[in-house]
């Protein structure tokens, strides 16, 4: 229990101290996580870390998963769907493959099972480190669509495929007669009962108004999708991926606003503790797998990282810039042709293909004997390689990919900000029209539906003149001005709370209550401190 503790304590503060520094140097923390987890590794004394595979993938994955899937735009990702399915399925397939033929010829007793399971290790994206810089840098959200997109469903294509050849390589035979219909079995099972699981949680939650019932229930949920797929021998995966899926785009009509609130500050956190935690963990995992790999000569184990990253790398891009060529070919359709990238946008996605927290959960997760009781055939050098090729990809394209996005001037073309003033609009406008009804209710009174009815006209004037790009009526400064003007109230406020409090006059559940109220309404305003108007932007 001293030794658990130990670590789970030397995690946390790992995790927060290099994330510090990744918020100082204005890196995406996955990268800075990698490298302190390389560096954690290698000190001297540390106590060995041995992980029961099958908790990485149970305690990591669902959750991961579930996240992910539950903010999805499915508008988004149906208009993309056959790009993002060529990369999701046939980019992990042909990645696998060029992987499994450059381990299996390159590295001396290399069995075929074996060289598969690291092809489907390393197959799948993580859109984490990719999303942050691109985000940053205002990429056009078709991008960030198919980056995400690939990410989500290509989870699910290399953890089927890393299934059936890590029971190949457990078991010593693989029949692809026999593989084939169990492979869509698994994926048909695994989205069954992941639709069946959402149905449920959505009706649960339906029924429910208390906030952290419900969190824990959304909690619960990728758990409650992928146990009983893996229990059933279908895939756990896919299936918390499809009860994410499902319970996100019904999310509106289930909770609250307050568990709203809650809940995505809670998964929020969730995942960069489960992300930051797999990252530095590997690092523990190192000295363990350096042993094993102690026979070896470090220019060989470089030799065969190099290798298969650049296989990695390489394949993704060759992928890229010749799949798009085909299509073309095969489909001329008017509206497919409008929608077609330039080499410049497909080299961003090709270059943001950064392996990460899927890729170092299934390497993790590799069981240490095979069926007839033998070690699992070359487990360490799987394990190495696999950090190998997040290390690579995480640090050579993440660190050149803002560089890349830059020198190609790939930019926002600014249609999420007009939806979102589109949005603002229609809710306006929404609440002006009720309003104008509730004028003849009997318990409104005309004073109160005036002062809110001029309210919402500035905000309806404030939004047209945002829409238009025309603000020399001075709408977003006024604006400005008066919510600076309210935070200054709120600071006051919660500084008199805590006077009160110190002073004994309150009680420390008071002054949170109404703490948190203020709270509520300082989320409200659309600026924080030291931010300019978007028009002046």
């Amino acid at each position: 229990m001293g030794d658990f503790g130990a670590i789970l304590l030397g995690l946390m503060v790992t995790v927060a101290a290099l994330s510090t520094i990744a918020t100082v140097l204005r890196i995406p923390y996955p990268i800075v996580l990698v490298l302190g987890g390389l560096a954690l590794g290698a000190i001297p004394g540390l106590p060995d870390t041995t992980l029961d595979p099958d908790l990485v993938l149970v305690l990591f994955l669902p959750p991961l998963l579930y996240s992910s899937a539950f903010f999805v735009s499915l508008r988004d990702l149906k208009a993309d769907l056959r790009v993002i399915s060529m990369l999701a399925i046939g980019l992990v397939i042909a990645t696998m493959a060029a992987v499994a033929v450059v381990a299996h010829e390159l590295i001396d007793g290399m069995p075929w099972a074996a060289a598969f399971t690291l092809g489907a290790i390393v197959a799948p994206t993580d859109a984490l480190a990719a999303g942050v810089i691109a985000r940053r840098l205002g990429v056009p959200r078709r991008v960030m669509t198919i980056i995400e997109g690939e990410s989500l469903i290509n989870d699910g294509t290399a953890l089927v495929a890393y299934r059936f050849a890590v029971a190949a390589a457990v078991s010593g035979s693989f029949s692809l007669a026999e593989a084939g219909p169990r492979f869509l079995l698994t994926v048909a099972g695994g989205i069954a009962i992941g639709l069946g699981v959402g149905c449920v949680i959505a009706e649960v939650r339906r029924r429910l108004d208390d906030p952290q019932v419900e969190i824990t229930i959304s909690l619960a949920t990728g758990y409650a999708a992928y146990l009983p797929a893996e229990a059933l021998h279908v895939s756990g995966v896919l299936a918390a991926v499809t009860s994410g899926i499902y319970v996100g785009w019904h999310a509106p009509s289930l909770g609250s606003p307050s568990q709203r609130l809650v809940g995505f500050a809670v998964w929020e956190n969730l995942n960069f503790l489960l992300n930051a935690i797999l990252f530095v963990l590997i690092g523990l995992q190192l000295s363990v797998v350096a042993e094993g790999l102690s026979g070896t000569p470090t220019a060989t184990l470089l030799g065969y990282a190099l290798a298969v990253s650049a296989t990695v790398i390489v394949v993704r891009l060759i992928w890229q810039m010749t799949t798009a060529h085909l299509i073309r070919a095969l489909d001329r359709r008017p509206s497919q042709r409008a929608r077609r990238a330039g080499w410049r946008p497909r080299l961003i996605v090709g270059w943001a293909g950064m392996r990460g927290a899927v890729s170092l959960a299934a390497a993790l997760a590799l069981p240490t004997v095979t069926d007839a009781g033998d070690p699992f055939p070359q487990r360490d050098l799987i394990v190495f390689l696999t950090f190998a090729v997040i290390l690579a990809t995480l640090v050579l394209q993440g660190l050149t990919l803002p560089a890349l996005i830059k020198a190609l001037h790939v930019t926002s073309d600014g249609s999420e900000q007009r939806e979102e003033v589109e949005a603002r609009l229609a809710a306006v406008d929404a609440a002006l029209a009720r309003l104008d009804e509730l004028a003849l209710e009997d318990w409104t009174r005309e004073d109160t539906i005036d002062r809110v009815r001029r309210a919402y006209q500035y905000r309806q004037r404030r939004f047209e003149a945002r829409r238009a790009g025309d603000d020399s009526d001075g709408y977003e400064d006024r604006s400005l001005a008066y919510q600076r003007l309210l935070r200054e109230l709120f600071d006051v406020q919660r500084a008199e709370l805590a006077t009160l409090r110190n002073r004994g006059v309150i009680s420390n559940e008071v002054m949170h209550r109404i703490e948190r109220e203020l709270d509520l309404e300082d989320e409200r305003l659309e600026f924080r401190p030291g931010e300019r108007s978007p028009q002046a932007q």
